[in-house]
């Protein structure tokens, strides 16, 4: 088909050299995949390069603890990624002899793992015929053919998935896969595509209409929910303190004592848990930084980090260490930026 063989010919014109397609280890693939989700080439590139190096096996990544794959990850965000990586480099480890699977159904059911990766891992390393879709491909398509279905439906997803799998070159998946994926970050780009230099601009349905800048279509957009944090950085002799979350979008993660809310510092002191934190010892506040703002997928975070005081403060719900000592610990990217900002 005109479609397979143009984009095929295109990426052999103009594919990025990344070390991940000089190899066909899963393994790597794999790392590359997952850091690659919600990553942009450009962020997730030093990441990849660092975790190999620190993890050149599974079974390097296996014996790891928690933390340590977690500071490595640190400021990349999306953090249940790594912990799945971690808890799937056991399971192969264990199950599988450190031999990562072969065939698409006991890929697909590792940890951590859908249909696009699963299928990217069996085309790239093994040329299973499975058609990879991601947000790139979805792009193409849907401009390409002139979809207007919402592809976050039930019904644009059937749409999108059986069309990429018929589109697929079934003598070269892993060529075509990687073509069509990196056409959509280089070509068919989301905003403002240079269609006038595409090489299928003349057959492409959406050319030279609005659809271009319209597609693909969504049924509704993701409500953003503020929250306010307070974070507390204590200081009692050259100590500060932390504690690590249990839950929620950093977990396991390290952070200061929070208490969340949008008050001010007279109500804050007023409240439960800074009675409970600090049961009536003298607290000088040294600082204050102003309300930084931090975006995530589905939260706009409006934080504010309290530099405090505190002479022989101690608590059995909080981490002791020295300050430098912290480094030693994952934080997540807001207060890693907030740290790195007033050093």
């Amino acid at each position: 088909m005109i479609f397979s063989t143009t984009i095929i010919k295109w990426y052999h014109k103009n594919k990025r050299d990344l070390p991940w397609r000089n190899t066909k280890d899963p393994y790597r693939i794999w790392i590359s995949e997952i850091i690659l989700q919600q990553t942009k080439v450009s962020q997730g590139l030093p990441y990849y390069n660092r975790f190999i190096k620190k993890f050149p096996t599974i079974t390097e990544l296996a014996k790891a603890s928690e933390d340590e794959v977690l500071n490595l990850w640190q400021g990349l965000g999306y953090y249940s990624r790594a912990r799945n990586l971690h808890v799937t480099a056991k399971l192969i480890r264990d199950e599988y002899d450190s031999v990562f699977p072969s065939d698409y159904k006991s890929i697909k059911n590792l940890k951590g793992i859908g249909d696009y990766t699963a299928a990217a891992i069996s085309s790239f390393c093994y040329k299973l015929p499975y058609a990879v879709l991601d947000g790139n491909v979805s792009r193409v398509l849907s401009r390409y053919f002139a979809i207007e279905t919402p592809i976050d439906v039930s019904e644009g997803q059937k749409v999108f998935k059986k069309l990429s799998q018929e589109l697929l070159d079934l003598d070269n998946p892993d060529t075509y896969n990687q073509a069509i994926m990196e056409f959509g970050a280089l070509q068919c780009v989301p905003k403002s595509p240079n269609c006038e230099d595409c090489p299928l601009h003349e057959s492409c349905q959406s050319y030279s209409t609005e659809l271009v800048q319209l597609l693909p279509l969504k049924s509704k957009s993701l409500k953003v929910i503020d929250r306010y944090f307070n974070y507390l950085i204590i200081t009692s002799s050259d100590n500060t303190f932390i504690h690590k979350r249990e839950e929620g979008i950093w977990k396991s993660l390290y952070q200061f004592p929070l208490i969340e809310g949008n008050l001010d510092f007279e109500v804050l002191q007023k409240s439960k848990e800074w009675d409970k934190l600090f049961k009536g010892k003298d607290v000088v506040l040294n600082s204050s930084s102003l309300q930084i703002k931090h975006k995530l997928s589905h939260q706009l975070i409006h934080a504010v980090f309290y530099s405090l005081r505190v002479e022989d403060f101690s608590s059995d719900n909080l981490i002791k260490l020295k300050w430098k000592n912290l480094d030693d610990y994952p934080l997540p990217r807001l207060i890693d930026k907030y740290l790195k900002s007033i050093k």
